[in-house]
Formats: C-alpha cells, sequence, structure tokens
C-alpha cells in the first residue's frame, strides 16, 4: 500500500483505465478476467477505507462493487450467438 501510495496518482488511475480498456475491447473470457480484476481492486480500496467512509459513501462504493462484479459475469458467461 506504500508503495501505491508514494506512485502519482496519475499512474494508478491510467493503470485503471488500462485494465477496463482491455475489459472492454477483449474477447469475452479475457474481457470478463480483466473486470474481475476491477473489482477486486474496488473491493481491496472499499476494505482499506471501509471504517472511515461515512453510510452514503459505502453505499456507493458496494454499488461500484457489485456493478463491476455484474458486468465480469456477463462478459464471462459465453453469449447466445444472436
Amino acid at each position: 500500500m506504500e508503495r501505491l501510495n508514494s506512485l502519482p496518482r496519475a499512474v494508478s488511475l491510467v493503470a485503471l483505465l488500462a485494465v477496463l480498456a482491455v475489459g472492454l475491447i477483449a474477447p469475452r473470457p479475457f474481457g470478463g478476467l480483466a473486470f474481475l480484476l476491477v473489482t477486486i481492486f474496488v473491493g481491496w480500496l472499499l476494505f482499506l477505507t471501509w471504517p472511515r467512509l461515512s453510510m452514503p459513501e459505502r453505499m456507493m462504493r458496494i454499488a461500484v462493487l457489485v456493478l463491476t462484479l455484474a458486468v465480469a459475469v456477463v462478459r464471462m458467461v459465453p453469449g447466445t450467438g444472436s
């Protein structure tokens, strides 16, 4: 965590955006895995900041966590072909 904190904020933002772009562009199973990485990162940040957050902030972060997990599942499940 200290190494991540010592990096400029733009580096972590660009890395997150790159993983999100891979999740959108990559074929089905690999795009889902990229979104799963984003979900794990968001969950980790939620775990670290949980005691300092107010209830509305907790609910919003949980919503983002659930949304990224849902996108990961949809991207990993094979399509119906239509």
